[in-house]
């Protein structure tokens, strides 16, 4: 009986405590940059921010984690090799000064790129995306904008769901489509021309 009260006291002193922490954390649309950084410094979670808004991302799953990795190996043979540096997530990149996205891969053609700082980027060359299954338009309409408005030249949204990769090149400040491209097929860069990808061996990585 002791032992069972005492396990109830515990779960209400958590109760507790989980609440004060919510009532002293910003409420959504109160976050300010800083909040915000100082959230995310210390986890691993893809958490992600917009005019005072966070949202957290879904965990990735298996296969989207071997399309990453299949894309990440590609990119690191054209670009690593020739100066430049290929990341993947979790890293902060901010697109606006009221806005951060954690894409699932970026990369700058030159390592030092004085937009590659430490605790974020502050702009890439090239994003990609693979999109989840939760919330597809976050990766094919709301990031389309996002991305624009922080000069990204090119951005590819890998898309399992309807099996293609379509790639965007930023002309003036808004994306017009380089190419769509579905299975048998090869994706090509209008920023990388040694930069291709064959669609269905990245929709299929082992």
């Amino acid at each position: 009986m002791t032992a069972t009260a005492t396990s109830q006291e515990r779960d209400s002193q958590q109760d507790e405590f989980n609440q004060v922490i919510l009532d002293l954390l910003p409420k959504q649309g109160g976050w300010s940059v800083e909040a915000y950084l100082w959230l995310t410094d210390d986890t691993n979670r893809l958490v992600e921010y917009s005019d005072g808004a966070i949202e957290v991302l879904p965990m990735p799953t298996d296969k989207h984690q071997r399309i990453l990795m299949y894309l990440y190996r590609l990119l690191y043979a054209v670009v690593e090799l020739a100066g430049g540096k290929v990341l993947t997530a979790p890293l902060r990149l901010q697109v606006a000064p009221r806005k951060f996205r954690e894409p699932d891969l970026l990369l700058l053609l030159s390592a030092d790129d004085l937009r590659r700082e430490n605790r974020y980027w502050l702009g890439a060359d090239l994003v990609i995306e693979v999109v989840s299954a939760d919330k597809p338009e976050r990766d094919v309409v709301e990031k389309v904008v996002d991305y624009a408005e922080g000069g990204i030249p090119e951005y590819w949204i890998v898309n399992p769901l309807n099996e293609s990769i379509t790639v965007l090149r930023l002309e003036g400040a808004a994306y017009v489509t380089h190419g769509v491209f579905a299975r048998g097929e090869q994706a090509t860069s209008a920023l990388l021309p040694a930069f291709t990808v064959d669609v269905s061996a990245a929709l299929d990585a082992k």
